[in-house]
């Protein structure tokens, strides 16, 4: 047996809130056959499996009765290549941000608006992960996985994936589907996204009037940075809500009252709810109890300020829940995933 295991390892370092619990079994995964011999053992010996990646979309509640297994496979390698789109493929243990960077580097360009997003490339799917009008699925030319239930192995095309905003199969499929490797298709001829949110403005600040791909990710660089805490510094998930769907009649309820709503309307009719919005208006912003609070520059960031606990966190994220709902009649849905 290759696989590694360790026994009550903390996983305050394996997880963006720093929260410190302890697994029952600790291990990492360098290869598919480590990840064999992780379901193997599990199923032998009678424990469940906790697959994670880097930890940033995680609320660790309580120690885990587990043996978790981070995915820690590395490789980048080229498909086909055109001469104008290239089909690159990635394994899952690989750090999101940097993988961006090395498509920015050899010249290709589809992935630089997904900047700076935390985790890791197996992950991505999972949530259908977006930032600044470009979502995985845009991007998206398969992905290896291995079922959880069979031992077998199965490629995936983008419509066999039912992506949706911030949900997947293997999202709702909770525990069948392990993601082993990532493919994109990204082009040598730049089709850049600059409408949405800040990202032209701030080029423009910046003199920028012909950006090239390298140009926006810096410059949405820039914004995260601004807008997000670093989670090496305050311990955080990143947006920790959904932006809330609803009716166009409930949003022009609200927006009777809030004539400042933001909201945008989808083709099926019903318009997304800046979440962020909400939670400031109900005064959510900056808001502390002990260590867990709401970031003072972001109301979508939850965060860790030293010592607080998983179940502290949630407990603060249901007290935002039902405060939006009780105001607003509108229910936030939690990102990360809870343990």
């Amino acid at each position: 047996m290759t696989l590694q295991l360790q026994s009550q390892v903390s996983l305050k370092p394996f997880n963006s809130f720093g929260v410190d619990v302890r697994a029952q079994l600790f291990a990492e995964a360098h290869s598919d056959a480590d990840v064999r011999e992780a379901l193997a053992y599990s199923a032998e010996h009678a424990v469940p499996l906790l697959v994670i990646g880097g930890g940033s979309n995680l609320l660790l509640t309580a120690d885990i009765a587990a043996l978790v297994l981070r995915m820690a496979t590395r490789g980048i390698r080229v498909l086909s290549d055109n001469g104008r789109q290239v089909v690159i493929e990635a394994e899952a243990g690989e750090s999101w941000h940097p993988f961006v960077q090395w498509t920015l580097a050899q010249g290709l360009s589809g992935l630089e608006n997904l900047s700076l997003i935390p985790g890791t490339v197996g992950a991505a799917p999972m949530q259908n992960i977006g930032a600044y009008g470009v979502e995985i699925k845009d991007v998206f030319a398969g992905l290896t996985a291995l079922d959880r239930q069979t031992g077998e192995l199965r490629d995936f095309t983008l419509a066999e994936c039912n992506f949706a905003y911030r949900d997947s199969l293997f999202k709702q499929q909770v525990g069948r589907w392990l993601i082993l490797r990532v493919r994109f298709a990204v082009d040598r001829v730049e089709h850049l996204h600059l409408e949405y949110g800040p990202v032209r403005q701030r080029l423009t600040e910046q003199g920028i009037d012909h950006p090239t791909a390298t140009d926006v990710s810096q410059a949405i660089c820039s914004i995260r940075n601004e807008k997000l805490p670093d989670p090496a510094v305050l311990g955080n998930a990143g947006s920790f809500f959904k932006n809330p769907l609803v009716s166009n009649v409930l949003a022009a309820q609200i927006r009777l009252e809030h004539p400042g709503l933001v909201g945008y309307p989808q083709a099926d009719g019903r318009v997304k709810l800046a979440a962020g919005w909400l939670i400031e208006q109900a005064g959510w912003k900056g808001f502390r109890d002990g260590d867990a609070g709401v970031h003072h520059l972001q109301s979508l960031v939850l965060v860790n300020y030293g010592t607080a606990t998983g179940l502290e966190l949630l407990n603060l994220a249901q007290r935002i829940q039902k405060d939006i709902a009780e105001r607003f009649n509108v229910e936030l849905e939690m990102e990360p995933n809870q343990y």
